[in-house]
């Protein structure tokens, strides 16, 4: 269930102002037949998706786990439980199947199982997709090449185009490099970047020349390649109407914000001390800055401009897309985001009511109010991120960075919105595994624990009050856990009681249709 605005409906959840493009160069051809979706949960599929449903395809989505509010997500799409890894799986999930988008890479592992998960996946992929007769795959990777690209990441992107090909369904491939837009890492590492250094050191990698390209225009073209039966079996570069360095694109964006900050050029500059340091300052984790960062090293520029003449129409510039970007968090109407599919088995950790038995530790505090549910609710709706955990907020900080040392998500995740929450949204190093209105948030951890832990908001009402209970449960089966659990389990009674107390004061009044 989706907690929304007073001003807004469930209805209209999925179709924020601008998240349907109605300027798309090409004309909409749902005589296709069913088209499949991979990676709808992630940053990109998640905006690609609600294009499809909106131009009138078949779309049918391929998800690791079901869940309730896909539903919710993507009105009028068929839902199939797939794992790419999983052959059998996947030549279910492409039955009647006519075109497929391949938007899965497995960059979240990490550098040392990334390369061979996505490979594993992409000769599934070929091999089900030929067993189904699908007409075409459109693939989305990086741009680089795979026998010279210095990045592990780019020339994994590349050997998986290489492995998709290889098949009897013939593949369309477009090539991107950074991609700018709310919510992607690359714009959420240079965002913070810029507003949390005053001093910027510029190693000689940081001059490369780079094509960043909106978010917008990705989608136009992935989009487009569907729409337009010339690209079959094509390859293109897509990149956006600049070519800069990164330095400049830093520069760039401390300009657009009006801050002050110095870049020092140094000569030399580890890249994995680099991208680590970036991981402490920014929501990005260090899986993910540390693939992105291994991109530096080449030159990611568009060699030729075909794809222009299948979707004629003109990118957007850096300086547009950062400017849409910000605009988009200002207005709180962040679509869709990095953290959306971090950790990448999310999906599948096991939930509070899936556990067998009860779990190891359990504690609850609860404080009786004159408040109204909703109030009260409301307010349970908006902790985390910028609005913080209240008083405790320095703990909250510590058990972050602490996290974040340990290569964990830490509390820098924040959250994709301020206004709504729903099951799956990411609240710092919580993810939202049940909510209901009025009733109950149920929060599951992500950080790093000798266990698995749960904190639950529940709002009941006693006659003619009502009570605000917060539960924490901690299941482990090792001695350290237990150990864990004793260490910080006198912190609770101050942090828990601290936590409902400042809920039922910041509480107010909201609109009741």
């Amino acid at each position: 269930m989706h907690n929304f605005p007073e001003n807004q409906t469930s209805e209209d959840q999925w179709l924020f102002d601008g998240i349907v493009y109605h300027d798309l160069p090409t004309t909409p051809m749902p005589e296709v037949g069913t088209v499949l979706v991979t990676g709808a949960s992630g940053y990109i599929g998640g905006r690609l998706a609600p294009q499809l449903l909106a131009r009138g395809y078949h779309v049918r989505i391929m998800v690791r786990k079901e869940s309730p509010e896909h539903g919710k997500l993507w009105p009028g799409a068929e839902i199939v439980v797939a794992d790419a890894l999983k052959k059998d799986q996947l030549i279910k999930a492409l039955e009647g199947v006519q075109a497929a988008y391949y938007l899965i890479h497995s960059l979240l592992l990490g550098p040392r199982e990334f390369e061979t998960a996505d490979l594993k996946a992409a000769a599934n992929f070929r091999e089900a997709a030929g067993k189904n007769s699908v007409k075409r795959i459109i693939y989305l990777g990086g741009l680089g090449d795979s026998k010279t690209s210095r990045s592990p990441h780019l020339r994994s992107r590349a050997m998986v185009a290489e492995e998709l090909g290889a098949g009897s369904v013939p593949v369309t491939i477009l090539r991107a490099a950074v991609i700018i837009g709310s919510g992607s890492a690359s714009y959420e590492i240079i965002h913070h970047m810029v507003m949390r250094w005053r001093f910027i050191l510029i190693p000689r990698w940081a001059r490369n020349r780079c094509q960043p390209i909106g978010i917008r225009d990705v989608v136009k073209y992935l989009v487009g390649v569907l729409e337009t039966p010339e690209t079959t079996g094509k390859s293109f570069d897509i990149g956006g109407r600049d070519i800069l360095t990164y330095e400049i694109m830093l520069k760039k964006f401390a300009g657009i914000i009006k801050k002050k900050v110095f870049f020092i050029p140094v000569g030399l500059a580890n890249m994995k001390f680099y991208s680590y340091s970036a991981s402490l300052i920014t929501p990005v984790p260090a899986a993910i800055t540390a693939g992105l960062f291994e991109g530096l090293k080449d030159e990611v520029i568009c060699r030729n401009r075909d794809i222009s003449k299948y979707i004629p129409f003109e990118p957007i510039t850096y300086e547009e897309a950062i400017i849409r970007a910000l605009t988009r968090e200002e207005q709180d109407k962040v679509h869709t985001r990095w953290s959306d599919s971090y950790p990448p088995a999310h999906a599948l950790a096991i939930k509070l009511h899936e556990l067998e038995g009860v779990p190891t530790f359990i504690t609850t505090y609860s404080i009786l109010s004159d408040k109204h549910c909703s109030d009260i609710f409301y307010s349970v709706c908006r902790i985390g991120g910028k609005t913080g955990w209240f008083n405790s907020n320095w703990m909250w900080s510590a058990r972050g960075l602490l996290d974040k040392i340990l290569l964990g998500v830490g509390t820098a995740r924040g959250r994709k919105s301020y206004a709504c929450l729903a099951i799956n949204d990411v609240i710092d190093f919580w993810r939202v595994e049940d909510i209901r209105q009025d009733q109950r948030v149920l929060l599951r951890a992500e950080m790093k624990l000798p266990g698995m832990a749960w904190l639950e908001f529940k709002i009941n009402k006693e006659n003619d009050n009502t009570r605000l209970s917060i539960t924490a449960y901690f299941f482990t089966k090792t001695l350290f856990g237990k150990i864990y659990w004793y260490i910080f389990h006198p912190f609770h009674h101050f942090i828990f009681n601290d936590i409902i107390r400042q809920i039922v004061a910041s509480s107010r009044k909201v609109h009741r249709g």
